[in-house]
């Protein structure tokens, strides 16, 4: 008999749970902001970006969210207005895996009125691992070319920087009920991160013959690819000479359609011990 209502307070208490707790998807565009990019946000470097996790309410205006995504970013100097950028001509992609957790606070009662604006704030931890292709399609990692000269002896002050770092998620949306169980949005959120290397870019260029002797020919080639373009360009820059602005950390942003489903309809629901109505005015935006 013990068992048995121990069973049963177990059932109910995962019941209860199950009431608040909902079922997240994402599907957007992934942007970058950083040396290669001054903009937070344009269509020549949106990428495709998707994620995947649960959400719970804590209140009748609060939810919390853990979410698992995947974007990607990139960006290219040949999209940029300034000559200078134009003939250093980098470029960059990298995929984005981020696992977050997020708050969600909402303008009304998650039981009143299909739509619903809401702002969201958390922590993230998300990996990255930048590269790039040369001219004859070859794909490479740029952080083992140290193309700042990142961990070489002759720069004790510029340290391998780590691919996997703490994010500071914010940003908002809002969100349409379109049955009692199921609801769709659009959200936008940036990410405050803590590194100025999602690009493999930032502060100034190595010496020309301490690169080439410690990392080889290709991390001089990848480190300034003036020489790719018709015009020649001009001859590798002088030690020193800055080659990004380490002054400000890059940023990575999402936005896109997010859809909510719920395992229990809102007229099922019971908060603070009143039954969600089923009516059309009362169906949930959650």
């Amino acid at each position: 008999m013990k068992n048995i209502l121990s069973l049963l307070f177990v059932l109910l208490s995962l019941h209860g749970f199950s009431q608040r707790f909902a079922w997240e998807l994402f599907a957007g565009t992934a942007n970058y902001q950083g040396d290669l990019q001054e903009k937070r946000m344009t269509f020549e470097s949106s990428r495709f970006a998707a994620g995947i996790g649960a959400s719970y309410m804590l209140t009748d205006r609060l939810s919390g969210r853990a979410m698992f995504s995947w974007g990607k970013i990139s960006a290219d100097d040949k999209n940029n207005t300034d000559p200078m950028l134009v003939d250093r001509n980098l470029n960059f992609a990298s995929s984005i895996f981020e696992l977050s957790i997020v708050g969600q606070l909402h303008l009304f009662k998650t039981l009143e009125g299909r739509f619903n604006p809401y702002i969201m704030g958390g922590i993230a931890i998300y990996h990255f691992d930048p590269y790039t292709y040369d001219t004859a399609g070859t794909k490479y990692y740029l952080k083992p070319l140290s193309t700042e000269g990142q961990g070489l002896s002759r720069y004790p002050d510029r340290t391998p920087y780590s691919l996997t770092q703490i994010s500071l998620p914010f940003g908002g949306g809002i969100k349409f009920s379109v049955t009692e169980a199921l609801s769709i949005g659009w959200e936008i959120g940036a990410r405050k991160t803590f590194t100025d290397y999602l690009d493999d870019v930032s502060g100034r260029y190595a010496d020309f013959n301490t690169l080439l002797t410690a990392k080889g020919p290709k991390a001089v080639e990848l480190a300034y690819r003036a020489g790719e373009l018709k015009t020649g360009g001009s001859p590798y820059p002088v030690e020193g000479t800055i080659r990004g602005g380490s002054k400000y950390k890059d940023w990575y942003y999402y936005s896109g359609l997010t859809v909510t489903y719920r395992l229990i309809p809102y007229s099922e629901l019971t908060y603070n011990g009143k039954k969600g109505a089923s009516t059309e005015c009362s169906k949930s935006v959650y």
